[in-house]
């Protein structure tokens, strides 16, 4: 029998809500469009259903920005537009999603949920062996994030209907890249979640 836990990635106000830092790469036209929140909420139902832990990864830095990279073409700017900021609006998980008290909370300071997190002890402490996957960006954290738990030897399980990307082209190339190392599947078609 497999243990499986839900990994949300960078449902934050400065990527997914029309007034973050990140609204012009696309992101929240793309999650909108597509009706991703609707989405993710339906399947933290699911999972609480079934007993399954909820993770919620965040993207942000310090208000100093010291674990700011500064070379990243990524994150390279965030200081400079004050974007990313810790204990503010910018990386709370977007107000639509329905967050529990018990839901784990991580911050990361690089694209991977996995660099330099507590995310791989929390997954070895509940005896994960099968990883489900949603986030934002598709081509960015989900993939990266996909990879380094294929490579820890995780089941891992992309949910496409709760992952975005700036654009059509970014999310259905990564989910073709993806489906090398990942099982690509919709929400109601998840055997751990129906």
């Amino acid at each position: 029998m497999t243990k499986s836990v839900l990994i949300l990635l960078d449902f934050i106000n400065e990527i997914v809500d029309e007034k973050g830092k990140f609204a012009g790469k696309g992101y929240p036209a793309f999650v909108k469009m597509h009706g991703i929140l609707d989405n993710v909420n339906a399947t933290i139902a699911k999972a609480r259903e079934k007993g399954i832990p909820i993770i919620f990864i965040r993207i942000g830095f310090s208000s100093d920005y010291r674990e700011w990279p500064e070379f990243s073409p990524l994150f390279g700017v965030a200081k400079k537009f004050g974007a990313l900021q810790l204990g503010t609006w910018a990386t709370e998980v977007h107000q639509s999603i329905n967050k529990a008290e018990e839901d784990f909370l991580i911050t990361k300071h690089r694209v991977s949920a996995f660099y330099a997190t507590s995310l791989e002890a929390i997954l070895r402490t509940l005896k994960v062996d099968t990883v489900l996957l949603g986030g934002v960006a598709t081509d960015l954290v989900v993939q990266s994030t996909a990879r380094d738990a294929h490579d820890r030897d995780y089941r891992v399980v992309v949910i496409e209907d709760i992952c975005g990307a700036g654009s059509e082209d970014d999310h259905s190339n990564a989910l073709r890249t993806l489906a090398k190392i990942a099982t690509v599947t919709k929400s109601t078609e998840v055997p751990e979640l129906n």
